[in-house]
């Protein structure tokens, strides 16, 4: 078991660094277009969770007792359908995808998928991967202040991007 659970924390983290390198080079193709960025200043409170949150993990799992728990089969069931809807948002974006605000000038929010039924379908999604994924790993503290903490930094993050949607440019 430890073997699969140290190998999907690998996977989760290969992820997400190919999302930040996607990112990246999403970025500067906007930025090309003559995209606008937004929020750039708090930018480092996202990455600052995300990086506490891994390492929470890491330190619940390897200092408590993992003893394993039959919600290890329906947290796995509901981080794939996550993962699933993840894609989903990343794909319907496509290079307008970020994890920063960049808004191109003239055009018109994306309203297919799963933007289609919400404004930010991407910030719920992280809120339940916040408390799914450390279920995982039998690290109920994390599972319990990790989704709070991301949306404190939402209370920011939001306001602002409905902002850059509201005066572009």
């Amino acid at each position: 078991m430890e073997m699969l659970l140290w190998l999907i924390f690998s996977l989760i983290i290969f992820q997400r660094f190919g999302e930040l390198i996607l990112a990246a080079r999403n970025r500067k193709w906007m930025l090309s277009q003559g995209a606008k960025e937004w929020g750039s200043n708090h930018y480092y409170l996202f990455i600052l969770l995300h990086a506490l949150f891994f390492l929470s993990i890491i330190a619940e799992y390897t200092f408590t007792t993992f003893v394993f728990q039959p919600i290890f089969y329906p947290a796995v069931f509901l981080f794939i359908v996550l993962q699933g809807m993840r894609i989903w948002c990343i794909s319907t974006l496509g290079k307008r995808w970020n994890t920063r605000i960049l808004v191109l000038p003239e055009e018109k929010p994306i309203s297919r998928g799963l933007y289609k039924y919400m404004k930010h379908p991407n910030y719920v999604i992280v809120f339940f991967e916040l408390l799914v994924i450390p279920v995982l790993f039998h690290a109920y503290a994390t599972a319990l202040v990790f989704p709070f903490l991301h949306l404190m930094v939402l209370t920011v993050r939001i306001p602002e991007e409905e902002k850059a949607l509201k005066e572009r440019i």
